[in-house]
């Protein structure tokens, strides 16, 4: 990396601040294809970030390789592709590993995403531990993905879901969580980072008030870890689960993080190939962890690829990039605050990557045309969170998420758009 970013464009009105020694936001972006490119006629500003992030040319091209060179089935084969593929495979499964410094590599399972990581857990581990009259908390901030899957078991099981209240700043009420810590609880479920809302949770202290219960967490890092350097062991938590396609890798591909002794006491997800150890008519003999829980052929190509985006992640420095996005957070804060009937949804002191915004009179639909005829992509609509929405009041927000790419010309084009849009429809 080389050196601090450019003078902010003439709209913005404060400068970033270089604390995080040299990072050079114009480098990093020169690795992303799709950056390149305009849009009805203007250079392309991704803000869209919280839904997924754009690709470096390095995952591009493992893939390519993969299937140009490397394509075959895993674990299963004595061939010469067949071993590389494995070999490769099972290697990115090590660097997910190292990435959250969980213990072993078969605390590491691969899923399509959040979303089945989540579900995973909900239909094993909680099919055997939730029963009637039971009880799940989950907080009042959640994406559907975790909401739902509760939802369906506690239908199921004749348990109850919980919710942990949010104040209007967006935070986590701790004091209400606590209160509601009780001898039925049987699992906290919580976000780390809010997609609709930025706000980072106090996870740390979420687990230590639920295991003094004796209750597992699962923690949501889906909007996390493309921002944060996570260590699941200095959190403590009991699972935890991102998508790979939000941490500049393939769409396809997730990991739920599980502590081992959780993982080997929980029943298979999926019945087939590759999860056994030996199958009769009779009985069938399930594999070791991981294997367990992957049944028939992976998604292969998706772990290499998100192995190969860890590996950028750790050249480009996560702890030197999330430095300069929390001061790029901050400008663009303090650039729509100025902005005359705009409000911001998601107040919290404690925040990552995510501004979500309504402007009076104007709905969040509307204000993403315009943006888009300016070349800027944003998200507007209520983000699967639709009770965040209706805590706060709103039917959706516009959302702009950044990533380490965006840079101060990118803010600028942003706040040059919300004007326009204002104009268009005052």
């Amino acid at each position: 990396m080389s050196t601090v970013p450019q003078p902010l464009a003439s709209v913005l009105p404060c400068p970033l601040i270089d604390r995080a020694g040299p990072f050079d936001p114009y480098r990093v972006r020169a690795d992303f294809p799709v950056l390149k490119q305009s849009v009805c006629g203007k250079p392309l500003v991704y803000l869209d970030n919280a839904a997924t992030a754009q690709k470096p040319r390095v995952v591009i091209d493992t893939l390519q390789r993969y299937y140009a060179c490397e394509n075959a089935n895993i674990h299963r084969g004595v061939h010469h592709l067949s071993q590389i593929a494995t070999d490769a495979y099972e290697g990115a499964r090590t660097r997910v590993r190292h990435f959250l410094n969980a213990a072993q590599d078969r605390e590491i399972i691969f899923v399509r995403g959040t979303t089945e990581g989540i579900n995973l857990v909900a239909q094993t581990w909680g099919r055997q531990q939730v029963g009637e009259g039971d009880e799940i908390l989950i907080s009042a901030m959640e994406h559907h993905s975790n909401i739902v899957p509760w939802q369906i078991l506690c239908e199921e099981k004749g348990a109850k879901l919980c919710v942990i209240p949010i104040n209007d700043r967006g935070e986590l009420m701790l004091d209400e969580y606590e209160k509601r810590l009780n001898g039925r609880t049987r699992l906290v479920s919580v976000a780390h980072v809010s997609n609709a809302l930025g706000t980072l949770n106090p996870v740390r202290e979420i687990v230590d008030l639920a295991h003094r219960w004796g209750v597992p967490v699962l923690v949501d890092g889906a909007q996390a870890v493309p921002h944060l350097k996570v260590d699941v062991r200095e959190l403590d938590c009991d699972f935890y689960i991102f998508s790979g396609h939000k941490l500049y890798g393939p769409t396809g591909i997730g990991v739920l993080y599980g502590k081992a002794d959780l993982l080997a006491s929980m029943p298979p997800y999926h019945g087939g190939g590759n999860m056994i150890k030996s199958v009769t008519f009779e009985k069938t003999t399930y594999a070791d962890l991981p294997n367990k829980f992957e049944a028939g052929t992976p998604p292969i190509a998706g772990g290499i690829g998100l192995g190969a985006a860890i590996n950028y992640l750790n050249q480009v420095g996560l702890d030197r990039a999330a430095v300069y996005e929390e001061d790029l957070l901050s400008c663009a804060t303090e650039a729509l605050s100025r902005i005359p009937g705009l409000s911001i949804i998601g107040t919290a002191p404690r925040k990552v990557s995510v501004l979500s915004f309504v402007i009076e009179d104007i709905h969040p639909h509307d204000i993403g045309t315009v943006l888009d005829q300016e070349g800027v992509a944003v998200r507007a609509g209520h983000h699967c969170a639709q009770p965040v929405m209706q805590h706060f009041g709103v039917p959706a927000t516009t959302r702009a998420a950044t990533a380490f790419y965006n840079t101060p010309e990118d803010l600028d084009a942003l706040v040059r758009g919300l004007h326009k849009a204002i104009e268009v429809f005052r």
